[in-house]
């Protein structure tokens, strides 16, 4: 019996948190549960999700399998792109320099700036008067 072997990988980029299981296939991705197509509306998300496997011409060697919570839409493929380049990585080791000089695996370390009290935003602030 062949044992099917997957490669495991977290992403992150906001405060989306996306779970990638890479498989030998035939190209498909699967983002929770729904067919990439169908979950991501945007044209621009959906281009973003397959970045790494255009750069590496694998677009119809692996099955991707993804669950992802949290943030926005924009976020989540972000965080599926993060995560999709490590699992590349760790298939196929020789793809590193590819996918690091694309800037696949950088973490986005860009957040939300926290609330500040007294103000009414991170920097924007109440309205001053004179009197």
């Amino acid at each position: 019996m062949e044992t099917l072997t997957y490669y495991r990988t977290v992403g992150r980029r906001k405060e989306a948190i996306a779970r990638i299981a890479l498989a030998l296939g035939k190209g498909s991705i699967v983002v929770n549960g729904r067919d990439l197509d169908a979950y991501f509306t945007r044209e621009t998300d959906r281009i973003i999700i397959r970045q790494p496997l255009r750069a590496t011409n694998t677009v119809t060697k692996y099955d991707v399998t993804a669950n992802v919570k949290g943030g926005g839409l924009p976020g989540q493929a972000g965080a599926i792109r993060h995560a999709l380049s490590r699992a590349l990585m760790q298939a196929e080791p020789e793809l590193k320099d590819i996918l690091r000089k694309s800037g696949f695996l950088t973490r986005d370390p860009r957040m939300k700036e926290r609330k500040k009290s007294g103000q009414k935003g991170a920097r924007k602030r109440f309205q001053w008067t004179k009197r």
